[in-house]
């Protein structure tokens, strides 16, 4: 009998597939896939969060999340024929197919459909595909360990780091399994000038002094969203903020720290290669979080353009 990894009974019952909605167990491709032999895809990450009146899953920054998507697919020269409005309209409608009550994870991507054999972007065709799937705490909210990882992040120029390339994860991969293996909870990882770029799947800030660091996206980082949404909330917030390269030592003599992305959504560190990292969460982390939580489930009214709202099945 044949070996089945699939988690099929967490995921969600409905998926976009070829161009329609149909059970998640259908949305099956070729084994020969392009894309599963090359990494020739590109995906994005989307939360929906269950309102705190409980009556809508609000997908945050939707419209953000796909033009960022269709970039990543021009990137990988994609020819499919979706705007911004119609691939997020595609969301929403999956979303009340499934019709769920509870806080939902989004998993859109772009993969090349085709059997072929020739390592290439052009002329292999080009399909989307959407699955979700129910996602609490990817990390924990305590306090995240993290180590330094010995694997360097891909350059912009090998692999484009500013899109979600589904091949360049293999490099996430590895500095996921180091820090695991070394019995932290994730990495950070630094590019090939030795300066910090981000987590193994999520961004990075720093707190020195009062001021709220992070790399810039020339630092061969993903241009997160939630990273922007972090810079954002700390202007709101009249926090001082700096974009600028950081030194690996500065890891070690930070008052603050925290990953924030999609999946690990704002994660305060505790500790760094086994060094303490102040206060967990710190005064500025805690500030941010507690105003990104309230954002997201439509408790600041000012923010209401990043949210899209979907009502929710409610259980009788």
């Amino acid at each position: 009998m044949a070996r089945n990894y699939r988690e099929q009974s967490k995921m969600l019952e409905w998926a976009y597939f070829e161009g329609e909605i149909v059970p998640f167990k259908d949305a099956n491709v070729s084994i020969g896939t392009h894309s599963l032999q090359y990494g020739t895809g590109a995906f994005a990450g989307i939360r929906a969060y269950l309102s705190a009146d409980g009556e809508t899953l609000n997908i945050f920054r939707l419209k953000d999340h796909a033009k960022r998507l269709l970039n990543s697919a021009r990137l990988l020269r994609s020819e499919i024929d979706l705007t911004p409005d119609s691939l997020a309209q595609i969301i929403v409608d999956l979303l009340e197919k499934n019709a769920p009550s509870n806080d939902t994870y989004i998993r859109p991507f772009f993969y090349k459909p085709a059997v072929q054999l020739t390592p290439r972007l052009r002329g292999i065709g080009d399909e989307l595909g959407v699955y979700m799937l129910p996602l609490g705490d990817y990390l924990p909210t305590t306090g995240v360990k993290v180590i330094v990882s010995t694997w360097l992040r891909v350059p912009d120029n090998v692999i484009p780091s500013r899109g979600k390339i589904t091949g360049a994860y293999v490099n996430s991969s590895f500095a996921k399994d180091e820090a695991e293996e070394q019995g932290a909870d994730d990495a950070i990882i630094l590019n090939t000038s030795g300066k910090v770029a981000e987590g193994s799947s999520c961004n990075l800030f720093i707190v020195r002094d009062g001021t709220l660091i992070t790399a810039p996206i020339t630092s061969d980082i993903l241009e997160g969203i939630t990273r922007r949404t972090m810079y954002e909330l700390a202007v709101d917030l009249g926090l001082k903020i700096e974009t600028r390269e950081i030194d690996r030592s500065e890891l070690y003599i930070a008052d603050e720290a925290f990953l924030c992305g999609t999946g690990v959504q704002v994660a305060p560190i505790a500790s760094i290669d086994g060094r303490k990292v102040g206060d967990v969460p710190g005064p500025l982390t805690a500030q941010i979080s507690d105003r990104f939580f309230k954002m997201v489930r439509g408790q600041l009214p000012e923010y209401s353009h990043y949210l899209t709202p979907v009502k929710v099945k409610v259980s009788v």
